[in-house]
């Protein structure tokens, strides 16, 4: 779901499995609830990672600020929103933060910076020109 050009909404719940034995998120799940929204804004943006991949092109966390607010609980439905801060030739960088859906209180933020990279060489490498475009209109 798109609020703006440069935010993406995307909402999931909290299953059992995502939460420890007090019945709250584990921490390092927050990170997949992210991953999973930038990966669906791509998909908005029609950009598929798996035809990514078969070019060898893979898209990687380089670095992740992350600031835990309040905790999350098992069956809760979170809204994750995602916004593009910075684009740059090799790199992008996403802010992101989880609310839980029902009183729209903030849980986490973070700020998170994906590179391009060649995985036959696991080098870095420019983002493709279609891909660019793609973002360059969203920021």
């Amino acid at each position: 779901m798109v609020a703006n050009k440069n935010e993406f909404f995307w909402e999931t719940r909290v299953y059992y499995e995502d939460t420890d034995a007090g019945g709250i998120v584990y921490h390092a799940n927050y990170l997949n609830f992210m991953e999973r929204a930038r990966t669906e804004w791509l998909r908005a943006l029609g950009i598929e990672q798996t035809e990514l991949l078969q070019q060898s092109i893979g898209l990687v966390v380089t670095s992740l600020e992350i600031k835990y607010l309040a905790a999350a609980k098992f069956n809760e439905m979170l809204r994750i929103c995602s916004q593009l801060v910075e684009l740059k030739r090799a790199s992008v960088e996403f802010e992101q933060k989880i609310y839980n859906n029902d009183n729209n209180k903030l849980l986490v933020s973070a700020q998170v910076r994906v590179a391009c990279v060649d995985l036959s060489k696991m080098r870095p490498r420019a983002i493709p020109e279609f891909i660019l475009g793609e973002l360059s209109r969203v920021v």
